[in-house]
C-alpha cells in the first residue's frame, strides 16, 4: 500500500471519526430530532469499501449511516446541517440522521429499516447491468440483517443474475441488544454465500488494509461482470447501538475489546512503522480535519431551518 492511499483512507477514517463526536455534541445540546447512532469503531469498513468505488458506483447504508455517506463523499457540512434539520442540508432538513442521500455521489441512502439498503442495490446494480456499464452497486448492513428476508432474497436474485452488486455485512455481533449467538447459529457468515452460488470472504473489519484489499477483489469481480460477493467484515461496536444506550447487556471485557481494536490507531500504527507518517504529520492531519468539522459546524448552526410552507415539496414528481 503506497503512502499516498493510506493517508487518504485516514483522512477519511479521521473526517467520520471527528464528525460523530461532533454529531454527539450536537444530538447533546438537543439541537438533533430523533436518535442518534454513530459509526465510531467500525469506519475501517467503509473507507476500505469505497476507497476502491468510484463517483459514479453506488452505495447504500443503514441506520448507522454516517460513516458509508462520509467515506463516499457526501460533503461534512450538508451531512451535519442534514442532522441538525437545516434547509442547507443534503435533503433540505427532512431526512434527518437515518435518511441521508446524495445521488450526485451515487449515496442511495441511509435507511432505518434494517436490511433495505439490499433489495435498492441490487435494483441499481440490475440497472447497471442493463444499461452496459461497468458500475457497482455495494450494500452495507449488519449481523441482524441477515436473518431478514430482504437478504435472503436480495443475495438470490444477485446471484442468479449476475449482477455486480457487493453485499459488506458489518459484523458487530449486536442486533441492537441481541448477541449474534441468540440469533444465529453460524459463527462466520460468509458460508451463507455458497447458498446463493456466490462467493463469501471474511476479513478483520478493523484492519483497513485487509479490507481495502478484500474489497478490491471483489470489486474487480463485480466490474468484469463475473456478478455478486459477500463480503463479512467482524469489527467492533465502541458504543451502544444508539446515544444514551446504557449497554447494560453488554459485558464490559467486550466493550473493552471493541476500544482496544480502534481502526484509525491500527492504520496510524502501521503507518508510523512503515516510515510513512511522523506523529507531527499525524497530528496534523487530524488538526486539519477537526477544523474541517468545525467549519462544518458553523456552517450548520447558521443555515435556516425549511419554512413550514415547504413541508409538501419534493413529495411528487411531474409524470410526462
Amino acid at each position: 500500500m503506497d503512502k499516498e492511499k493510506c493517508l487518504e483512507m485516514l483522512r477519511s477514517m479521521l473526517r467520520i471519526r471527528r464528525f460523530e463526536e461532533k454529531a454527539i455534541e450536537v444530538f447533546s445540546e438537543g439541537l438533533m430530532g430523533g436518535v442518534l447512532h454513530t459509526y465510531i469503531g467500525e469506519e475501517a469498513v467503509a473507507v476500505g469499501v469505497c476507497s476502491n468505488l468510484r463517483v459514479d458506483d453506488y452505495v447504500a447504508g443503514t441506520h448507522r449511516g454516517h460513516g458509508h455517506c462520509l467515506a463516499k463523499g457526501a460533503p461534512s457540512d450538508r451531512m451535519l446541517a442534514e442532522l441538525m434539520g437545516r434547509k442547507t442540508g443534503l435533503n433540505k432538513g427532512k431526512g434527518g440522521s437515518m435518511h441521508t442521500i446524495d445521488f450526485s455521489k451515487g449515496i442511495l441512502g441511509s435507511n432505518g429499516i434494517v436490511g433495505s439498503g439490499i433489495p435498492i442495490v441490487v435494483g441499481a446494480a440490475l440497472s447497471a447491468k442493463m444499461r452496459g456499464t461497468d458500475q457497482v452497486a455495494v450494500a452495507f448492513f449488519g449481523d441482524g440483517a441477515t436473518n431478514r428476508g430482504s437478504f435472503h432474497e436480495g443475495l438470490n436474485l444477485a446471484a442468479l443474475w449476475d449482477l455486480p452488486a457487493i453485499f459488506v455485512c458489518e459484523d458487530n455481533k449486536w442486533a441492537i441488544s441481541v448477541p449474534k449467538r441468540r440469533s444465529t447459529k453460524l459463527e462466520d457468515l460468509s458460508v451463507r454465500a455458497s447458498s446463493y452460488g456466490m462467493p463469501g470472504v471474511s476479513v478483520d473489519g478493523s484492519d483497513i488494509l485487509a479490507v481495502h484489499q478484500a474489497a478490491a477483489a471483489v470489486v474487480a469481480r463485480a466490474r468484469r461482470g463475473e456478478g455478486p460477493t459477500l463480503l463479512v467484515c467482524d469489527t467492533p461496536r465502541a458504543r451502544g447501538h444508539e446515544e444514551g444506550d446504557p449497554q447494560d447487556y453488554r459485558p464490559k471485557d467486550d466493550l473493552e475489546a471493541a476500544k482496544r481494536r480502534d481502526p484509525i490507531e491500527g492504520l496510524k500504527t502501521y503507518m508510523l512503522g512503515a516510515g510513512m507518517l511522523t506523529g507531527d504529520e499525524f497530528e496534523a492531519v487530524d488538526k486539519a480535519i477537526v477544523q474541517e468539522i468545525m467549519e462544518a459546524e458553523r456552517f450548520a448552526r447558521q443555515s435556516p431551518f425549511p419554512r413550514p410552507e415547504e413541508a409538501l415539496d419534493d413529495l411528487f414528481a411531474e409524470v410526462h
